[in-house]
């Protein structure tokens, strides 16, 4: 069963978000878990601005390759580098090391609670 930590929001295309200034946004372990092996992630840059509900960079597994979708709309503030050399750690970390980027926060698409998420994709809710 995937974590999903309880201090965090949930987008129902498995993103999760802070509730910081600016707002850190990563994939869940439930979306890690059903990729598999991550080998490279495509981030927005420093300055792009993100919909919420759009697009705004993918992952590739060796499954498959899928679409991050932004939680939110507003400007990005930092990108990782860190997962960008090594897509793999999201693997190993996805609510730690393997964050993506921090957005400065315009308006919210709709976001889950963690007992929501949990409940919609047979999760576990734990402290994080």
């Amino acid at each position: 069963m995937s974590k999903v930590l309880k201090n965090l929001r949930y987008s129902a295309d498995h993103e999760w978000i802070t509730d910081d200034s600016p707002a850190k946004v990563g994939l869940t372990q439930v979306a890690v878990d059903a990729l598999g092996d991550i080998v490279y992630i495509d981030l927005p840059a420093e300055g792009d601005t993100v919909t919420a509900g759009e697009a705004c960079g993918e992952v590739e597994s060796t499954k498959s390759v899928s679409d991050i979708i932004s939680p939110v709309s507003g400007t990005i503030v930092e990108v990782n580098q860190g997962v960008i050399d090594e897509p793999a750690d999201l693997n190993s970390d996805p609510y730690g090391a393997a964050w993506l980027f921090t957005v400065e926060v315009e308006s919210e698409g709709p976001l889950l609670s963690a007992e929501e998420y949990a409940t919609a994709n047979s999760g576990e809710v734990v402290d994080g």
